[in-house]
Formats: C-alpha cells, structure tokens, sequence
C-alpha cells in the first residue's frame, strides 16, 4: 500500500510533524493524540466526552484524512467510533463549518480542528445536519435524543479506563526524516497560526469557557 506521504507535498509534511509534535506536547484538554510513527500522516486522536452530556463516559476515536492539495483544501474528518449525534452521519463523516466553507487554508492548525470536532459532542448544531434522525429528536425531543445518544456510547464508544489499552504502532525511525530534512524552506504561506477565526469556533468558546473549564476530563 502506498504511504500516505507520497500524496501531500513534502513542505506541509514538515509543517504537519512539527504540529504532531506540540500536540504530542500540549494536545487540547479532553482530547489525546494517538502518534502512529509508520505514517505521520495517519492522524488519529481520541476523542474524550465530557461532563454533564450524553456521551460521557466514553472515548471516541477520530481521523482526519488530508487530500493531496491540502491546506488548499479542507482535511475530511471521520469518527471511526460509532456515535448518534446531528453533524456525525452513519458513516462517520463529520459536518462542520471549520472542514467546510469557513475554511481558511492560511490560518489553521490540527489543535484547534480536534478542539472544535471535541466541543462539537458539547454544542451540537441540529440545523445543519447529517443524522436527520439525531437533528430531527435534539430539536423535537432532546430527553430522548440524550438517552439514545448515551445508550450508544455504552454500547459502541470505548471506555474510558480501558482507551489507553488500544493497540498504537510501534515507534520505528520514521520515513519522513529524509523529507523534513530536504524542506527546510517550506514556504510561510504553508505555515499555520494558532488561532483559527471561524464563527463555531468562537461561537463554542464563548459559551463554554466558564462552564467546561473545569469539567473537562482526561483520564
């Protein structure tokens, strides 16, 4: 199978592993890295539900695929974790603005993308979603919406004392070093901020900051 890395221009693999290495470092509260050595491409990250929200108790494993033009375009992102949420459809895809027409190819970072996907499972946004079945009962019903969706983190999210257990691959010299190496001049243009302007972001932010600062869980 082909590595990933052959499909995204080397430059943005140097701008990626420096960010895999922050978050390696200082990943988002409520959320953990899962490092895959093989392919620095392959990002995953476990998913942690909060406090006081239907999927509490439960972990949840994303990924982010990145096209080949990417930052141009938008990476895609995927719960591999089954769940029952408005902007998460049965097949995993994730439905967020920050992924979609608000993304900003010169202002972005894999910290804020997994900070926004984890307060999606906080703020959910019904009018614009995936699931109709989900969207359609947090508007309607969301007592039976809240129950639904915590019967299926039992059933389907890991949990959370056994999420470190998860077999990840092995550390092995990786093949990115060569190409790192040879791109020392990445264009600043390829270079991320820190802060990414998109109004659920901020939307999310303003509305959580004093209540999931100190709610927010990571085993």
């Amino acid at each position: 199978m082909m590595n990933s890395e052959a499909l995204v221009n080397p430059k943005v693999i140097l701008v990626i592993t420096k960010q895999v290495n922050e978050l390696l470092k200082r990943p988002p509260a409520g959320v953990k890295y899962i490092q895959n050595d093989l392919d620095i491409l392959d990002i995953q990250a476990d998913i942690y539900g909060q406090v006081d929200t239907p999927y509490y108790g439960g972990v949840f494993r994303i990924k982010l695929v990145l096209p080949p033009d990417f930052p141009r375009s938008p990476p895609k992102g995927y719960f591999l974790t089954k769940i029952f949420h408005p902007n998460i459809s049965e097949k995993g895809e994730i439905c967020v603005n920050t992924l979609k027409r608000e993304w900003d190819p010169s202002n972005w970072s894999l910290h804020n993308i997994l900070e926004v996907i984890k307060c999606l499972l906080i703020i959910p946004f019904p009018e614009s979603a995936l699931n109709e079945e989900a969207g359609k009962l947090f508007m309607e019903n969301y007592e039976e919406y809240a129950k639904y969706a915590k019967l299926m983190t039992e059933l389907h999210a890991i949990p959370r004392d056994k999420a470190a257990a998860i077999p990840i691959p092995r550390a092995t010299p990786m093949k990115t070093a060569m190409i790192i190496e040879s791109s020392k001049s990445a264009d600043k243009a390829l270079s991320p901020q820190k802060n990414v302007g998109t109004s659920e972001f901020s939307l999310i932010k303003e509305n959580m900051v004093e209540n999931t600062s100190s709610t927010v869980v990571l085993d």
